[in-house]
């Protein structure tokens, strides 16, 4: 039998449970997903505990996988039905370090080449990573970005991944993909991603962390759980590398933890002068000042410390606090789906339109933190003199019952619920319409922000507020 050098690598696991098949497998290729899988696949199957039972996970995922090898993190009550397939199961925490041996082998990366710099933090990780590629790109560096938005080299987008970060076989796949025509990687590492181990072995320069608040409870359960996941990322830096947060409390935090292996540090303050602002308007929001006050400092690791106006090379990012104006009425789109940014984005508001009176229209996300929908209620009310609750991504839930959630924290906050989005923004702007034209409103949109469907009932329906503002505009005949 001729050699087959990922047969060989099948050999090398740390299993400690093992399926052997009645005729050996020749693999000639690795997957993550189940459904990409052909007779010549190792399929590496990450199971969590996420309340599914394993004949669901059977049922959904493994049943018609054509896999011949299946690689998985803990044993299966099912796999007595995949009797003819090569079944091995590693340690949980063997499992990122298993997969990159694979990923290396098919996927190489130049990484002594290549630069390396992470961004995590719960809000402001697009932002920071679309600015820190606009200014390494205008100081000649050829950028591969990873993100939120998809993946963009030199600022043109290649694709759309559905992640904030992608798994750690796709990811690899991507980088080994477009390596050679870039210099620098920069990318979200979102706190799934990092406690997943989806970045193994990416070995960081540099890394920043904007701010922690609450957020994925449903997954990690409690506050210091998200915030551990969060603090992996210093087991990516190099030796010599720098983990720089916006927020000094994240950085107390992290020293007073003891995890700190290399330095830690704030970013320092970074003044702004008027025609900056003027120039560029969204950075008048103090959120956006500190995204990019982290995406210079760490620009800083790649090109040194000179001096430089690398505001002049910003854009405002999508789905991030855009505007329109239509006479006395602003609309604002942004993706704020936290307390926290909510609470930023609104204060924000306030203090770019002292004069203005504020429509909130939101929702939030099913299947999710239960918690954080009364918070995110209080956030709005404290801050709007009207709010509009409608839907969000429902996933499996009721859009009800997560409305009745978020209303439960916004006391006698005036309101109104209109369950469909679309019906929501209609009605927003009816309801603009009948104000007095002599009064300033600004009518923030918030959680869809760049996203262009609706996540309910197990499918994502084609969905844009930019689309939905448009359609009203033009209904009301609005300049």
């Amino acid at each position: 039998m001729p050699f087959n050098p990922l047969s060989q690598l099948l050999t090398t696991l740390p299993v400690v449970w093992e399926q052997q098949p009645p005729a050996p497998a020749q693999p000639t290729n690795i997957q993550w997903r189940a459904d990409a899988c052909d007779a010549g696949s190792i399929l590496f199957f990450q199971r969590f505990d996420d309340g599914r039972s394993d004949t669901e996970i059977y049922t959904r995922y493994l049943a018609d996988c054509a896999a011949a090898v299946i690689v998985t993190n803990r044993h299966l009550d099912c796999v007595d039905r995949l009797a003819d397939r090569h079944v091995l199961v590693v340690q949980p925490s063997d499992w990122a370090q298993v997969v990159g041996v694979f990923c290396d082998f098919c996927y190489p990366l130049a990484t002594a080449r290549l630069r390396f710099i992470g961004v995590t933090g719960t809000n402001g990780k697009t932002t920071t990573v679309k600015y820190l590629e606009a200014i390494l790109a205008a100081h000649g560096r050829r950028v591969l970005s990873i993100g939120t938005l998809g993946v963009f080299l030199n600022g043109m987008l290649l694709l759309e991944t559905g992640f904030t970060s992608p798994p750690q076989i796709a990811l690899q796949q991507l980088l080994h993909c477009y390596q050679n025509q870039c210099d620098v990687v920069v990318m979200e590492l979102s706190s799934h991603a990092l406690d997943q181990g989806r970045a193994f072995g990416i070995p960081l320069c540099a890394a920043g962390w904007t701010n922690f608040t609450q957020d994925h409870l449903d997954y990690h359960h409690d506050e210091a759980a998200y915030f551990a996941a969060k603090a992996q990322i210093l087991n990516l830096l190099v030796d010599n590398g720098r983990l720089w947060c916006s927020r000094p409390a994240v950085t107390a935090r992290l020293m007073a933890s003891g995890r700190t292996r290399v330095p830690v540090l704030t970013v320092p303050e970074l003044a702004l002068d008027a025609a900056a602002l003027v120039a560029k308007p969204f950075l008048t929001l103090a959120h956006n000042r500190h995204n990019y006050a982290l995406a210079r400092t760490l620009a800083d690791c790649i090109l040194g410390t000179d001096v430089r106006e690398d505001w002049q090379h910003l854009q405002a990012v999508a789905g991030r606090f855009e505007c329109q104006q239509f006479g006395t009425r602003t609309v604002v789109i942004d993706f704020a789906h936290t307390p926290d940014a909510l609470e930023t984005m609104l204060t924000a508001i306030r203090a770019d339109f002292p004069t203005a009176k504020i429509v909130t229209l939101f929702g939030c996300g099913g299947d999710r933190d239960h918690s954080k929908r009364p918070l995110m209620g209080a956030a709005v009310a404290r801050h709007s003199d009207f709010c509009v609750v409608t839907s969000d991504n429902s996933r499996t839930e009721a859009p009800a019952q997560i409305i009745a959630e978020i209303v439960a924290g916004m006391a006698d906050a005036p309101h109104a619920v209109v369950v469909e989005r679309a019906d929501a923004v209609a009605y927003l702007f009816d309801w603009l319409e009948h104000c007095s034209a002599a009064e300033q409103w600004v009518a923030l949109l918030a959680g869809k922000g760049h996203e262009r469907y609706l996540d309910r009932n197990g499918r994502k329906e084609d969905y844009s507020d930019h689309a939905e503002v448009m359609r009203n505009v033009a209904r009301l005949g609005w300049v």
